[in-house]
This record gives structure tokens, sequence and C-alpha cells, in this order.
């Protein structure tokens, strides 16, 4: 059956990454488009043949008979929209952050649960080529157990600064900050890679003068003593995505072109990996998005994909709202919420 979507927030990553993702899917159809700004609309027009685009985005669920909506809009305005979709009967796709509050979380989760809608998040950094070799050198045992990680994650300024996504990535407003821009991807890595939820968090926050995060050095811990660290920056000098995973038989050195795996006896193998290069909206891993969320779509909420998914994404808002607790207590190690 072919699947009747919407977006709601037509923003660049919409267009750049989300519709190019969908029109990869022949058991997809992009029926409508919301988006309060005309200027938008009028480039979904342009790029989607045949959409209808709408203001308000009650009118555009009230007047299509959708089976999904994706939500790319601002951080702020996901809980509301996606409150409406599943309150509309409509299965949830949602760009991160999830939400802004644990509230709003529970929230959704529980009317997602009760009308039998997936509701998912976009974790696209498990579809990019280098995380997903890693993930498979770590299913096959290349190292051994893992027993710590770290990420860079180091840029001059936020993505799209001067346009739209630099504003509301650099106001707390519209739900900006570092840790929710970056910190996100990196939470629900850390949890894909170390294979388990975290425990707690030590964070030490560095911010503008309107009081959002631009610098964050994040340590979390795991159960067995494993810990997971971070540094992600907005004040760089230069980019630079970079990983690194611990095991106790090896090591794996994540980069955007290769993975190093070196061996206890320090033997080296350099894989390479095929992707696009390193870009703010990364187009080539909204397909895989988009096809886990159709199989969870056809598998139902209660499935392994969805469960998971909502699992990570309550896990890596948990975090941040934990980091926060932690950077005003100087770094204290703070349990995140259950």
């Amino acid at each position: 059956m072919k699947l009747r979507g919407a977006i709601s927030g037509f923003g660049e990553v919409a267009a750049r990454a989300h519709l190019s993702g969908w029109l990869t899917r022949d058991d997809v159809s992009i029926r409508a488009v919301h988006e309060p700004i005309a200027e938008r609309r009028h480039e979904a027009i342009r790029l989607i043949r045949n959409v209808r685009v709408y203001e308000d985005l009650e009118l555009m669920l009230d007047g299509e008979a959708l089976d999904f909506v994706d939500i790319a809009s601002p951080p702020a305005m996901h809980a509301p929209a996606a409150r409406l979709a599943l309150k509309a009967g409509a299965h949830v796709l949602v760009e991160k952050p999830l939400c802004l509050s644990l509230a709003e979380f529970d929230e959704l989760a529980a009317l997602a649960a009760g009308s039998g809608r997936v509701l998912m998040c976009v974790h696209n950094w498990k579809h990019a080529p280098s995380y997903a070799l890693a993930r498979d050198l770590l299913d096959r045992g290349r190292i051994g157990t893992v027993r710590s990680l770290s990420i860079e994650r180091l840029r001059t300024a936020p993505a799209g600064a001067g346009g739209a996504g630099g504003r509301w990535r650099s106001s707390g407003a519209t739900g900006g900050g570092i840790l929710v821009d970056h910190g996100w991807h990196v939470f629900y890595l850390m949890q894909w890679l170390m294979g388990e939820a975290p425990c707690a968090i030590s964070a030490i926050l560095a911010s503008n003068q309107e009081g959002v995060e631009e610098v964050a050095d994040l340590r979390v811990s795991f159960g067995s003593g494993r810990f997971a660290s971070a540094l992600l920056s907005w004040r760089a000098e230069a980019r630079k995505t970079s990983a690194t995973i611990v095991g106790d038989t090896g090591t794996i050195e994540v980069g955007n072109e290769r993975i190093v795996v070196t061996d206890r006896e320090g033997r080296v193998e350099t894989l390479a990996v095929n992707d696009i290069p390193d870009d703010s909206y990364h187009s080539a891993w909204f397909a895989r998005m988009a096809a886990e969320f159709r199989d969870a779509v056809a598998d139902g909420n209660n499935s392994g994909v969805a469960r998971s998914n909502i699992d990570e994404a309550r896990n890596a808002l948990a975090l941040i709202v934990a980091a926060r607790e932690s950077a005003k207590n100087r770094g204290t190690a703070t349990k995140i919420i259950a």
C-alpha cells in the first residue's frame, strides 16, 4: 500500500534532505506541505508535483487523508505539531529533537501508544556509512567488548549561519543550542555503539550572551564502569567530525572517508568509506531513515525498530536535561531521569 504523507515545516532540511529521501520510495507519496512562510510554500510547489500547500497545520490535517506526517520545523514547534498529527490519526516522524521537555515526550509517547500510531525521531547518523560500518565491525567482534567511546563535533559556527536555520539554532526561544543540535545525535550514537542505556552525565557548558550553549564537554556513564565522552563546539578553528571506539581487544577510529581498525598487537587495517562530503543536511542518509520508518509503520508501533528509536530518543532528551543540571553544579555527575 502506498502511504500518503505530508511534511510540516519546509525549511532547508526538508527541501534538501527529507524530500529527496521520500522521492526514492515508490511506496510513499508526499501529498501536502504545511509551512507558515509564503516563500517556503512557493519552494514546495516548485519542487513537488501536484502538492497541496497549507499555511495552517490543523487545516491540512482536516483537509487531507494522511497516513503520516514528517515534522521538520524548528524544535520548539515539534511537540505541538506531533500532538496534532497523532490526534488526527497519523503516524509521525520528527526531525531531532523529538521535543524539548520530558513531560512533552511522555505525553506524546503515551498518545502514540494509545492510538496505535508510530512515533519516531530522525536518527540519521546511524545511517551514515562510516557509523554503519563501525556498528558492523562491533557486531563481528573486531575489538571485543566496547569499553569507552569518544566523539568530536567541531564547527566554526552553527549550521546555516546567517539563514533561518542558523537563527533557530542560536536562539533559546526556538529550541536552539549545541546540546539540542549536535548533542542529540551524539547521545543516540553513544547508546547504539555502547549497546545499552546511559546512567549519568557530567557536563561543562559555555554559552553565548543569550544563555544558549555553544560548547559542551561531556562524559556519559554506562554500566560496568564504561563511559563515553564528547566535545561539541561552534567556536572551533576548523570543522572536524570524528570518533574513537575502544574495545578490550582493539580500537576503531571513525572518520568521514575511512575507518582505521587497530588490534592489541598493533596491526592496522584501513577501510574506505564511500560517502558524500560532510555537509549539514546529510541528504544521502535520509532515504535509509525513511525506509526504517516505513518498516516501522508496516510492523506496528510495538515493533523492535519503533521501540528502540523511541527509547533512544527519550534517553537523548534525558541526557540534555541532566547535562544542563550538571553544568549548573560545576560538572557534578547527574543521573538521567528514567
